[in-house]
């Protein structure tokens, strides 16, 4: 079996975390695309491992969460009956810490209440005390804190009542966002303290997300082709992201911030 030497193993892994696509690090590195997709699976396999061992007893914070779109295969208005039920719009739902800009927690699903719950889940099991958490209008957030938490919690929504303005200033077309007309800050659980009730760090992280890994550009044929790659490249960015990538306003990586680690991580600490 032939494997990368390893020097060349951190030259493609750090293309990808910064955002080059498969086939670009194809061209630059002379690595067939299919070795750099198994070393990717391999790489992002191994990062979940690392998020799972090191993401515990986090203290509790103020946790912002969002939801980011992205597809599987091909977009919705192609799917048929014969395709598998990955295919079609898939949701990386993130949760971050807005003191640390830790990421804890995420879950990658179709944007329904299980994904929510799991989601809520997986960070009440990786942090300790009383959190405070804030959300989008997304209502199954509702039920699955208040399952995750039972009420050890202080939860609230930013509702944003949003119009829909396209060419004709009457639709909404393409790509173009829709006017926030006003947002409406919701206490639900607990007292949050009013002035933490916003999204726009997680917002903001979206952004961070969709910048630093191809497959999420829009318009573009780099797109996930299987779930699985999906999901071990998520994990590779969130690694890399928490780890190894010193946060601009931190000056440090958010781990160091969160106190798990004393070190910034080089990429080679994060191959399997």
């Amino acid at each position: 079996m032939n494997v990368l030497p390893r020097e060349k193993q951190i030259q493609v892994i750090t293309a990808l975390v910064e955002g080059c696509s498969i086939r670009s690090i194809e061209r630059m590195y002379d690595v067939h695309r299919d070795t750099i997709t198994r070393l990717m699976v391999r790489t992002g396999q191994h990062c979940m491992s690392i998020m799972d061992d090191l993401m515990q007893d986090i203290p509790a914070g103020t946790y912002q969460c969002d939801e980011i779109w992205t597809f599987v295969g091909k977009k919705d208005k192609r799917i048929n009956g014969e395709d598998a039920s990955e295919i079609g719009s898939q949701y990386i739902f993130v949760a971050m810490d807005a003191n640390t800009k830790l990421v804890p927690s995420y879950r990658i699903g179709k944007r329904v209440p299980e994904v929510a719950y799991g989601l809520m889940m997986d960070l009440r099991e990786r942090i300790s005390g009383r959190p405070q958490i804030i959300t989008d209008g997304f209502k199954p957030y509702q039920e699955a804190v208040r399952a995750a938490f039972r009420g050890n919690v202080d939860f609230a929504q930013l509702i944003k009542v949003v119009r829909e303005i396209g060419s004709h200033g009457l639709h909404r077309e393409g790509y173009s966002p829709g006017k926030v007309v006003s947002c409406y800050p919701t206490p639900v659980i607990g007292k949050p303290n009013q002035r933490d009730i916003s999204t726009s760090l997680i917002e903001r992280q979206n952004l961070t997300i969709r910048m630093s890994m191809r497959r999420l550009t829009r318009l573009t044929n780099a797109f996930s082709k299987k779930l699985d790659n999906l999901k071990a490249a998520v994990a590779l960015h969130f690694a890399y992201y928490n780890f190894c990538r010193i946060h601009k306003t931190l000056r440090t990586t958010p781990a160091m911030a969160a106190n798990i680690t004393g070190t910034v991580w080089e990429i080679g600490d994060i191959l399997a």
